[in-house]
């Protein structure tokens, strides 16, 4: 018997969880594979998939910058990432490329089962209009919220992102509106950060006045790149969490598309937790 080989494929990606957990998951179902990290130049992505599936490579992960680059890459894309214009796994077989987005299902896990907070008929603000923010719409539209507004320091790329959606809001009954980032109105009971903002050291772009008192600040960055937004959301009455549920949550559904079986989530990012705050 072979152990099957996968990786996840950034820039940077020395910082990456996604070894350790997917190596955990393969001991808690009795998965055979080998999981690493690869840091690819900038302009070899292309070229290094190509070199990964020579190698007998049967899948990978993707994370910042190349997830749009995945998508345009792949043969064949999943209806949720041909959404999102942007996909974070490949899985390849007989000569198909094939492209998936497991951000958004790993983030509604998260802030459902994990942090408990259904996001039927709340109010959300998506901030961002990248890679990270397209992945998610999808998936949050799918859980049914009443509102989402999306919003970006550029208002184009925002409007962009919800007409690609707009089908799909209609179809699941969700208000969805696009604005800029200084023309937010009203309220909001969850309020995801989906910017690099954090990664730049620049302050939060809104006013601490659209999250409603108790609402939930959820920062998609883990560990040191998710404490400003989170420090600013506590010192505003507001309940932070960080993104690391989500990058076990999405995981677990990436190695569920790889391996056929879905592995416990929920223990692994509470042995995580506890291994990061031991490292």
């Amino acid at each position: 018997m072979t152990t099957d080989l996968y990786c996840v494929m950034g820039h940077p990606v020395a910082h990456s969880q996604s070894p350790w957990i997917h190596s955990r998951f393969a001991e808690l179902t009795g998965q055979d594979i080998r999981y690493t990290k690869r840091h690819i130049p900038l302009d070899h992505f292309d070229n290094s998939v190509r070199a990964f599936i020579e190698e007998g490579g049967h899948g990978c992960n993707i994370t910042v910058p190349f997830k749009f680059e995945a998508a345009t890459l792949a043969t064949h894309t999943s209806e949720r990432g041909l959404l999102a214009q942007a996909c974070n796994i490949l899985t390849f077989d007989n000569g198909r490329i094939e492209a998936d987005n497991t951000d958004g299902l790993g983030l509604v896990d998260d802030i459902e089962q994990n942090a408990g907070l259904p996001l039927h008929g709340k109010r959300v603000l998506l901030m961002g209009a990248g890679g990270a923010a397209a992945g998610v719409l999808g998936p949050l539209i799918h859980a049914h919220p009443a509102h989402i507004s999306v919003a970006n320091r550029t208002l184009h790329k925002a409007a962009a992102l919800v007409a690609r959606h707009l089908a799909l809001a209609a179809l699941q009954n969700v208000e969805l509106e696009a604005h800029d980032l200084k023309g937010l109105e009203g309220q909001f009971d969850i309020v995801i950060n989906g910017t690099a903002s954090s990664l730049g050291g620049h302050g939060v772009p809104v006013d601490a006045r659209v999250m409603k008192p108790g609402a939930l600040a959820y920062d998609m960055m883990y560990g040191a790149g998710a404490k400003p937004f989170m420090d600013w959301a506590r010192a505003h009455g507001a309940v932070p969490r960080d993104g690391l549920g989500m990058l076990v949550s999405q995981a677990a559904e990436a190695f569920n598309i790889w391996r056929g079986v879905m592995p416990p989530a929920g223990q692994v990012l509470a042995e995580l937790r506890c291994h990061l705050s031991l490292a």
